[in-house]
């Protein structure tokens, strides 16, 4: 993919960047080294301080951002100014509590005076400059988890972000430079994916942290395990959306519409299998196919605007592909379906695909295994709590999880039960700097966020002291 900027609203290309080459990469990792040797030695006050002007950046340059994800990736304005104001809200929460998360720790005395020593305890150290090779879809957060308890840590940060959005990762150099971070603590190679593996062998480079699909996650981890460095793979995800007989029926379908279409469709922890119990299945599907029908769909930089394009031609390609091969086996268009055909004239070349649901899903569909990284719906009937769980768990996937029931038994069930790095009860899955995030099976492994993401780059080591 070429380095550049392509609007998916119209299909424009609107500028172009030129990779950096071997010489330009090694500046950059001569830079990072040595920026960690000094960065290291500084306290967590300091690099509060620093986090905390990086989030004043955001704050002033909200609009300015807001506009440039829109334009790169087509997400509704009104959700990228949101992500602005996320990062930062994530830069002061870590730069408020990492100092906690990452206190010396210390036994009980009985185990250090059973290990022999005057003093035991466990100190938690940087381990260096940090690769993070991440995603289009949340161009500024997906980064910015990355980034505030990479930092806060005393590790460097080096970006490797998504070919088509190289303004938001130049951007994210000049929010921590303007913040004040001495030179070197986080920078962007503008690179194409051809060149990760140099940089990940590289041995001024400590762990590696991906977002992105499953191949990327295999490649990525394999050269990081080959070179024995710490990887952290947050991957695809299929999440189900489960609603059973006791749960607030409106507030289920209210929230099952957003928790489909979050930027447009294009989120890991999007929900994408929902999975009804007969007894409110009709009811349901009726509804929440009328919402999604409802929505509007047109250009993410209109404020009215709550479904935008696809953010790659060969990403809605791909959505169609999965839509035709199970409506080919006897999926049921409840909406959607297809490109809409009412657009302004000027939209006629971007990606747009309407929002759409598909009932009468069987095994036999390539949709009832593979992720559709779009607005589009699958909803699965079922007799019982133990049929639904099964279908939840039938995906190679299990990054979260999203459960409609007020039953407590049916909680626990569920809990005990679903595979997958979070269940989430009467909502839909989302993100927060305090709890830990990630999956299981193909969906990855490690966590970012909380205490659990900010102690996956540091050196956990332990201090032992002699009487």
């Amino acid at each position: 993919m070429a380095i550049a900027t392509v609007n998916p609203a119209t299909g424009e290309t609107v500028e172009t960047f030129t990779a950096y080459d071997g010489d330009a990469v090694e500046q950059r990792l001569a830079l990072a080294e040595s920026a960690f040797r000094t960065y290291r030695t500084t306290g967590f006050a300091e690099r509060a301080v620093l986090l905390r002007r990086a989030a004043d950046v955001l704050d002033a340059e909200q609009e300015e951002l807001a506009r440039t994800m829109t334009v790169e990736m087509g997400k509704p304005v009104g959700a990228a100014r949101a992500e602005v104001a996320k990062c930062a809200k994530a830069m002061r929460w870590y730069a408020d509590r990492a100092p906690g998360m990452l206190a010396d720790e210390h036994p009980a005395d009985e185990d250090v005076a059973d290990s022999g020593a005057g003093s035991v305890y466990v100190r938690y150290r940087p381990v260096g400059v940090v690769l993070a090779v991440m995603p289009w879809n949340f161009p500024l957060w997906q980064v910015v988890r990355f980034a505030a308890p990479a930092l806060m840590a005393g590790n460097v940060g080096l970006l490797k972000h998504a070919s088509n959005v190289p303004r938001t990762a130049l951007a994210l150099e000049r929010v921590f430079r303007h913040a004040g971070f001495p030179p070197g603590c986080f920078q962007t190679l503008l690179v194409g994916s051809g060149a990760v593996e140099d940089v990940v062998r590289d041995d001024r480079v400590a762990a590696v942290t991906l977002t992105g699909s499953e191949g990327a996650g295999r490649s990525v981890g394999a050269i990081a395990g080959d070179a024995i460095k710490k990887s952290v793979l947050e991957l695809g995800g299929s999440d189900p959306f489960l609603v059973l007989p006791s749960a607030d029926l409106e507030g289920a379908v209210k929230w099952a519409v957003t928790a489909r279409t979050q930027n447009n469709g294009q989120s890991c922890i999007a929900a994408k299998r929902f999975v009804v119990h007969a007894d409110v299945y009709a009811a349901f599907t009726s509804a929440f196919a009328d919402r999604m029908r409802a929505l509007r769909v047109g250009d993410p930089l209109a404020e009215e605007t709550e479904i935008g394009p696809l953010a790659t031609a060969q990403g809605r390609t791909d959505l169609e592909e999965l839509v035709d091969d199970a409506v080919a086996h006897g999926a049921v268009v409840e909406c959607g379906g297809a490109r809409p055909k009412d657009l302004p004239e000027h939209l006629d070349g971007g990606w747009y695909y309407l929002p759409t649901v598909l009932s009468g899903i069987t095994p036999a569909m390539r949709i009832h295994r593979e992720e559709a990284f779009g607005p589009v719906a699958t909803v699965y009937r079922v007799e019982s709590l133990e049929e639904a769980v099964a279908i939840a768990n039938d995906t190679p996937f299990g990054l979260s999880s999203n459960v409609w029931t007020t039953d407590p038994e049916e909680q626990e069930r569920c809990i005990r039960d679903i595979e997958a790095g979070g269940v989430f009860f009467n909502g839909m899955t989302a993100s927060h700097p305090a709890f830990p995030f990630g999956g299981v099976k193909r969906s990855g492994y490690g966590r970012e966020l909380s205490a659990h993401g900010i102690r996956e780059f540091c050196n956990i080591t332990t201090v032992w002291r002699g009487r």
